[in-house]
C-alpha cells in the first residue's frame, strides 16, 4: 500500500507542473471574466470532465495509437520533449495574452483541451506509465486536475492574494521546470534510443 502512495506521489510531482494549473489560472480568468458564478461554475465541471476523460483514454490507447503508426516510446518521448520545450521557451519570452472567448463550449475549449490536458501532459504521462504503472499515473492526472479545478473555483480569492504580477511570476517558474522535464524528456529518449 505504502509503495502504491509513493508512486502517485512519484508521478505526482511531474504531472503537477505539466497541468501548471496556477499559470492556466489568469488565461482561466480573462476567459470568463464578467461570468455569472454559475456560469464559470458550469465552465469549471466542463473542462475538468474533458480533460481527464481526453487524458484517461490517451494513457489507455495511446501505445496502440503509436503501434498502428510505427511510432516508438523514444521517438515521442524526443517529439514531446521538442514541443515541451517550445511551449515552455515562447510562454517565458512571449507569453500567450488572456483572451475572453464567451462560449458555451468553453470548458472544453480551450480549457479542458489543450490548456488543461495539452502535449505537456500528455507526453508527461504516457512516459510515466512504464516507470510507476498505469493506476498511479491516471490517480495522479486526476489528482492533478482536480487541483487545477479547485484553483479554478477559488480564482476570484487566488488573484487577490497573487495578484496579476504574482501569477505571472509563478507561471514564469513552472514554464522553466517544463524546460527542464522537455530536457529530461529529449535526453532520456536519446538514451534509449542508442541503447
Amino acid at each position: 500500500m505504502l509503495k502504491i502512495f509513493n508512486m502517485i506521489f512519484l508521478a505526482f510531482i511531474p504531472l503537477f507542473v505539466a497541468v501548471d494549473a496556477f499559470g492556466i489560472l489568469p488565461l482561466f480568468v480573462g476567459l470568463t471574466n464578467g461570468m455569472k458564478p454559475k456560469e464559470k461554475n458550469h465552465i469549471i465541471v466542463q473542462s475538468f470532465w474533458t480533460a481527464s476523460a481526453v487524458a484517461v483514454i490517451f494513457i489507455l490507447i495511446g501505445r496502440l495509437i503509436f503501434k498502428f503508426l510505427d511510432i516508438t516510446i523514444e521517438d515521442f518521448k524526443i517529439a514531446g520533449g521538442a514541443i515541451l520545450f517550445c511551449i515552455s521557451i515562447t510562454d517565458i519570452i512571449n507569453p500567450a495574452q488572456a483572451r475572453k472567448l464567451p462560449s458555451e463550449n468553453l470548458g472544453s475549449v480551450p480549457l479542458g483541451i489543450p490548456l488543461m490536458v495539452g502535449p505537456a501532459v500528455l507526453t508527461t504521462s504516457l512516459v510515466l506509465v512504464p516507470r510507476y504503472g498505469l493506476l498511479p499515473t491516471i490517480i495522479s492526472v486526476l489528482l492533478n486536475l482536480l487541483i487545477a479545478a479547485f484553483v479554478f473555483k477559488q480564482s476570484h480569492y487566488l488573484m487577490r492574494i497573487f495578484g496579476d504580477a504574482g501569477a505571472k511570476a509563478l507561471s514564469k517558474v513552472m514554464s522553466l521546470l517544463l524546460a527542464a522535464i522537455a530536457v529530461m524528456l529529449i535526453r532520456s529518449g536519446i538514451q534509449d534510443f542508442l541503447k
